[in-house]
């Protein structure tokens, strides 16, 4: 039985991921949501649920105890106090495979009119994703990070990578794809460890996301 403990699981590329791994019987989840009311009644069978903030010492460090992989899809302008937090619990327990979801943009990585249109845009919003970023990698931590492009709701699985070190492709990726991502690495947690990734829609270059 492989356990796996989603961090923000209200998300709607955490719901993606939930529901990927719903029929796995080899698979536990651990869904932690802050806001209750986003329990729909509709949870898998092989779900347990816990209410509460990751900022929260006791209460993450008992999530994570046990689990075999931490996915982490959050946000916020404390995102590096998150990561801080989950890092520290996650080695308090010896819990070492963590995939976490970030943005494009953190590395000025993106180029041309739309890297220029993007830090235009979240640029001053993006600092504490770097900064989560940063401390990620200097975890120890069997990581995975990240970094998608604008988000769809499109219901498609169509994505491209970059690594840290090339120049990001396309503008935008479905919620869908970046969740498919995910599970693929849950279910093969060897794969792209110490990774740090860009996604994006293939062909979807342009000066700005389509629909902006």
């Amino acid at each position: 039985m492989k356990n796996v403990l989603v961090l923000g699981a209200g998300g709607q590329i955490a719901q993606w991921v939930i529901r990927s791994l719903a029929t796995s019987e080899s698979v536990h989840q651990t869904l932690l949501l802050r806001d209750p009311k986003k329990l729909t009644g509709k949870e898998p069978a092989n779900a347990a649920m816990v209410i509460g903030n990751v900022l929260d010492k006791r209460l993450l460090e008992d999530a994570v105890a046990g689990q075999d992989i931490v996915y982490a899809n959050l946000t916020g302008e404390d995102l590096d106090k998150q990561a801080h937090a989950i890092i520290a619990a996650m080695k308090r327990t010896g819990v070492k495979r963590l995939i976490f979801v970030l943005s494009l943009g953190i590395y000025d990585e993106v180029p041309g009119a739309f890297g220029e249109w993007n830090n235009e845009n979240i640029g001053e919003d993006l600092k504490p994703f770097r900064r989560a970023a940063d401390a990620i990698e200097a975890s120890g931590l069997d990581y995975t990070i990240l970094r998608p492009a604008w988000l769809t709701d499109e219901d498609e699985v169509d994505y491209e990578i970059t690594g840290k070190d090339q120049p990001f492709k396309g503008t935008v990726v479905s919620r869908k794809s970046v969740g498919d991502l995910v599970g693929r690495i849950i279910v093969d947690p060897a794969r792209y460890v110490g990774a740090n990734l860009g996604l994006n829609k293939p062909g979807s270059d342009g000066d700005k996301p389509c629909f902006m």
